[in-house]
């Protein structure tokens, strides 16, 4: 079995010690940081398999440290930790590219059980991405196997659920899902009643690779229902 490697992002040192314990249970190699900048740099100075992030943090917030994580196209599966239990810090968390979120204090068993799936996720996204087809539609070129979308000769930096989500809807032109079931396909059950965070990402994947963002040429919305890839293209 091959270590994970894992980034602890937490200033709180208690919890940081006993999240590595766990995850060295699980054969992780761990590497803490305690400020956000200094978790930053060496997210985007190394490969880890997961970013365990907490949200409050000193120097930089675990908020702005997700989204320059995404920013450099870096597509390490991010894990958000909070003392907070706001919607808003969660809505946040997703639309900044988190894929999980969870708020202390929490179980262990649910914890690790999250990790694991985070885990189990990651590895059948390998090993499906040689199946993922390359798609020329109108402007837009998806190459599946490479993850790399291109509008013209312009390359699109996409979150790792900006490019599910852009794939999922190019894969079946004409068909309509509602939001709720992109949720669940995208980002999973345990986020049901968050919706709108679907829309959020639409509106963000339309101004990446729509001309006009009023009159959207590709990601089309069924009123009253959810959304559809132009099949007329």
């Amino acid at each position: 079995m091959v270590m994970k490697k894992v980034l602890i992002i937490e200033d709180d040192i208690e919890i940081a010690d006993l999240v590595k314990i766990h995850l060295r249970d699980l054969d992780c190699e761990v590497t803490k940081a305690f400020d956000g900048k200094t978790g930053l740099n060496l997210a985007l100075a190394n490969t880890f398999d997961l970013i365990i992030l907490d949200i409050m943090l000193p120097e930089m917030d675990g908020f702005d440290v997700c989204k320059n994580i995404r920013k450099n196209e870096d597509m390490t599966p991010v894990l958000m930790l909070t003392s907070k239990s706001e919607e808003m810090d969660k809505v946040l968390g997703l639309e900044f590219g988190a894929d999980d979120y969870m708020v202390k204090p929490f179980g262990i068993r649910e914890f690790i059980a999250r990790v694991k799936a985070i885990f189990r996720r990651v590895e059948s996204l390998e090993k499906t991405k040689d199946d993922l087809k390359d798609m020329h539609i109108g402007k837009v070129i998806i190459e599946g196997s490479k993850r790399k979308v291109l509008v013209g000769k312009d390359r699109i930096d996409l979150t790792p659920k900006e490019f599910e989500l852009l794939y999922l809807l190019a894969s079946n032109p004409g068909k309509t899902f509602t939001r709720e079931s992109l949720l669940n396909q995208i980002w999973g059950y345990q986020y049901s009643g968050y919706e709108h965070t679907v829309n959020s990402h639409i509106n963000r994947l339309r101004g990446k690779i729509e001309s006009d963002i009023a009159n959207p040429e590709y990601i089309l919305t069924t009123w009253g229902v959810g959304y559809r890839f132009n099949d007329q293209i």
